[in-house]
C-alpha cells in the first residue's frame, strides 16, 4: 500500500478543510493510500516536519495558504530523497494553485493530489532560502504577512486592498543595483517581483498571459520610483489595466538575478516575511519540485504546451489563408 503525509493548517483562511476533513480521508484512502495525519501547530511547523520526518512516504499532502505550501516545498527541497507534493488549497489567496489550475473545490484538489500526475516545476533559491512562486520586495509587499488572519478570513481579497491603501501615501523607494544575464541596470525602485506565477495577490494578468512553469526562468518586473503624482497616476493605470509601463517599468524574463542595494530592504517569500537582506541572489532551480496536478492540466503549464499551442494557432492561421 502506498504512504502519504498529510500536513495540514488547522487555521489557514476560512477553514474550508475542516468540515470536508473526513470526506478527504475517504478520497486519500481511496486512492489506495495508508495516511498519516498532521497537523500543524505554530509557525513553520509544516517546514519542520517536513524535514524531519523518517518514514517512507510516496507523496506528501498539505494543505492551507500558500505560506503553508511554501513550508513544506522548502522543507522537501531540503531533503535528500524527495517526493512529490499534493497540494490542496485553503487559504485566503492561494494564487499558485490558481496558476496550476488546481481546483478551489476542496474534494476535487483532494482527488488530484491523491490521483493526479507529477508535474516537474520550477522553484526559486533566494539566497539560502527557497519560495514557490514570488520573491518581491516594495509597496504593497508587507501587505500579506502584516494583515491579521482574523481580517483575511472575512474580508478575503479585500483585506489586503484595504490594509495596501494605508501606505500609498508613505511610499519606499529603494536604491538598487540588479544585475542579470550579462546586463545591469540602477534605478531607484518602488516595487519589485521574481515570479512564476499568474497570479499575484489574487490578480490575474499582470506579469502576462505567456507564463510556463518549467522553463528554468522567472518572469521579473520593477517599478521604477515616481517623480510626482501624475507618473504615479500613470503606474497604477498601467497596473489597473494589467500593462507593462515601459517608461515606469523594466519587464524580463531570468534564471538568475542579484539585487545589491545601500540599505537592507524587506522582502517577502509566498506572502511570508523573508527578512531583510542588502544582497539577494535569485536562482532558479529548474524542474526542482514536482507537485501533483490534473491530468488536462500538464499541456498547459509546460514548455511543450506552449510550443505546442504556438504551432497550433499557427496552422489554425495557415489554414484560414
Amino acid at each position: 500500500m502506498k504512504k502519504m503525509l498529510f500536513i495540514y493548517n488547522p487555521n489557514a483562511g476560512t477553514g474550508v478543510l475542516k468540515p470536508r476533513l473526513a470526506d478527504v480521508l475517504d478520497i486519500f484512502v481511496k486512492g489506495g493510500y495508508d495516511v498519516t495525519v498532521y497537523p500543524t501547530q505554530c509557525y513553520h511547523d509544516a517546514l519542520t516536519k517536513t524535514v524531519s520526518y523518517t518514514e517512507e512516504y510516496d507523496v506528501v499532502v498539505c494543505s492551507g495558504g500558500d505560506g503553508t505550501l511554501d513550508e513544506v516545498v522548502t522543507g522537501m527541497s531540503m531533503r535528500e530523497k524527495q517526493v512529490p507534493i499534493g497540494y490542496i488549497p485553503a487559504g485566503t489567496t492561494n494564487d499558485f494553485a490558481n496558476s496550476l489550475h488546481i481546483s478551489k473545490d476542496v474534494l476535487e484538489a483532494a482527488d488530484t493530489a491523491a490521483n493526479g500526475i507529477p508535474f516537474p516545476c520550477d522553484v526559486g533559491v533566494f539566497n539560502n532560502d527557497y519560495f514557490v512562486y514570488i520573491a518581491a520586495f516594495g509597496l504593497f509587499t508587507d501587505v500579506s504577512y502584516e494583515t491579521k488572519q482574523s481580517m483575511k478570513n472575512v474580508l478575503g481579497h479585500l483585506a489586503y486592498v484595504l490594509e495596501g491603501t494605508k501606505r500609498i501615501f508613505n511610499i519606499p523607494s529603494y536604491h538598487i543595483k540588479v544585475t542579470h544575464d550579462g546586463e545591469t541596470l540602477e534605478e531607484d525602485f518602488v516595487f519589485g517581483m521574481v515570479t512564476n506565477s499568474r497570479s499575484v495577490g489574487g490578480f490575474k494578468g499582470i506579469i502576462g498571459k505567456d507564463v510556463v512553469f518549467d522553463d528554468g526562468e522567472f518572469e521579473v518586473t520593477l517599478i521604477k520610483t515616481p517623480k510626482n503624482p501624475i507618473e504615479l497616476n500613470e503606474i497604477i493605470a498601467s497596473l489597473v489595466l494589467k500593462q507593462i509601463d515601459s517608461k515606469h517599468m523594466y519587464s524580463f524574463r531570468s534564471g538568475n538575478v542579484k539585487f545589491e542595494s545601500v540599505e537592507e530592504i524587506p522582502w517577502t517569500l509566498d506572502g511570508e516575511f523573508g527578512g531583510e537582506h542588502d544582497e539577494v541572489v535569485i536562482q532558479n532551480k529548474k524542474q526542482g519540485l514536482r507537485i501533483m496536478v490534473a491530468p488536462k492540466a500538464i499541456e498547459r503549464l509546460s514548455v511543450k504546451g506552449r510550443i505546442a499551442g504556438a504551432i497550433e494557432f499557427k496552422e489554425e492561421m495557415e489554414g484560414l489563408e
